[in-house]
């Protein structure tokens, strides 16, 4: 490297200027770049791209598709995702489907688990030893449900591959993308799929199954590309509930403006849960065009995030803030918030609606998760027995944090899914529901 050079670059550093010029989204692979820039048309769940792709799940076939959906806001969507089947002719009631919803990774386009380089595998996860990737990606009991005759689909959400922002942390959006997944997969003559549903997820994922658990209204939706889909069962891994955890928040601007500060205050205690927070505030914007980043971040705040967050995956975010701002990462909140009733309210009509489940739905959580306050899960399961819900909440044995919630729970899950299919009425402990532990 020349001298010249070496002084250019070092003014440009000392300026506080970068010497890199700034993508307006991320490259993506062949099979998304085309979506991005297409125009949401054809009927909810509606498969407008499929792919044929290699999976060294035994027994095994898989697809990359682009399916329609829909956002909190009513507007149509170019969704992402995976379709896996068994090889072979269907039992002649067809076969279930098992839709999965992704926890955490990212609000950038290439930032959807359909699109790492072998996508058809169980789950796998940066955080634990085994981990082989950037991100969280594969389909967990895989291999299981392959061997068990079921269909399974994944869906990367909207903003992850198919154009458009990612509505991360507006759980009603992702909610439809997992509902109008199990209608792609319906609509697939080549998997043989029938219209028996369960959902499951972790995580952000979690949050979207138990949205989705309360969306009658959409799940019973005619002029679909599946109509008819019957949601059997619900499984939330860890899930969260943002609007449980803000009673009251759209009242007013005196309690909007306590709930968004107790919100910020709570998940800015770190580096890596303040990046989630301030990817959830930019997913919640995307979803509401009236919304500034402004109103939360100072100018510098509001411009480093956005060009972030829209160019890396999650766990770069969180890499990233921590080399150039380290401990001084709150730097780059406010001091207080602006606009926050119109934030709180965007926040409540993303989140779970208060409506009694359409059918049984299962949490599981550890004792040691400081990601998704498990006190979340413990509030949405009184809110909704109190409506008539069927909800069981189980901790899972052993100190599990957020991440081992998924592994920890397989057998649990897996058990309580095969009795869904089989018409097993569901328990649940809906009566010590108030004298549960958090």
């Amino acid at each position: 490297m020349s001298k010249t050079f070496n002084t250019f670059f070092s003014i440009i550093i000392f300026a506080g200027l970068s010497p890199f010029i700034a993508q307006a989204d991320p490259p993506v692979g062949p099979f998304y770049e085309p979506l991005t820039k297409m125009t949401p048309s054809g009927k909810l769940g509606q498969i407008i791209k499929q792919e044929k792709i290699t999976t060294s799940v035994k027994g095994a076939q898989a697809w990359k598709i682009a399916y329609i959906s829909s956002d909190v806001g009513g507007r149509k969507t170019i969704v992402t995702g995976l379709v896996v089947s068994p090889l072979g002719a269907p039992p002649k009631e067809g076969r279930p489907i098992m839709a999965w919803a992704h926890g955490t990774t990212g609000a950038a386009q290439n930032c959807g688990p359909s699109q790492v380089l072998n996508p058809v595998v169980p789950l796998n996860e940066y955080f634990l030893v085994g981990g082989n990737s950037w991100t969280d990606y594969g389909i967990p009991s895989i291999e299981e449900f392959i061997k068990e005759g079921y269909v399974l689909v994944a869906t990367d959400y909207q903003g992850q591959g198919g154009g458009g922002e990612h509505q991360y942390a507006l759980a009603a959006t992702n909610a439809m993308d997992v509902i109008d997944s199990a209608r792609a997969a319906s609509s697939m003559k080549e998997v043989g799929a029938s219209k028996k549903t369960i959902i499951y997820g972790w995580s952000q994922g979690g949050g979207a199954v138990i949205a989705a658990a309360s969306m009658p209204d959409y799940v019973e939706r005619k002029g679909t590309i599946a109509d008819g889909i019957q949601i059997i069962g619900a499984v939330a891994l860890a899930p969260d509930d943002i609007a449980i955890m803000i009673p009251n928040a759209t009242t007013d601007q005196a309690s909007a403006q306590k709930s968004l500060d107790g919100l910020m205050k709570m998940f800015s205690d770190n580096v890596f849960n303040f990046s989630h927070m301030a990817m959830s505030m930019w997913g919640v914007k995307a979803g509401n065009p009236n919304l500034k980043l402004t109103d939360i971040f100072t100018n510098e705040g509001a411009k480093v995030l956005d060009e972030v967050i829209r160019n890396k995956c999650m766990h770069a975010v969180a890499d990233t803030l921590n080399y150039n701002y380290r401990n001084q990462y709150k730097s780059l909140l406010k001091d207080q918030p602006s606009n926050a009733l119109e934030w709180t309210k965007a926040m409540v009509k993303g989140s779970v609606n208060p409506v009694k489940p359409i059918a049984p739905v299962v949490i599981y959580w550890g004792n040691k998760d400081v990601t998704n306050p498990p006190i979340m899960g413990k509030l949405y399961q009184q809110q909704m027995c109190q409506l008539g819900g069927n909800v069981d909440r189980v901790q899972l044995p052993g100190d599990q944090t957020h991440f081992t919630t998924p592994g920890s729970s397989k057998p649990f899950y897996l058990t309580w899914i095969k009795d869904r299919l089989a018409g097993k009425p569901a328990t649940n402990n809906c009566s010590q529901a108030a004298q549960l532990p958090s």
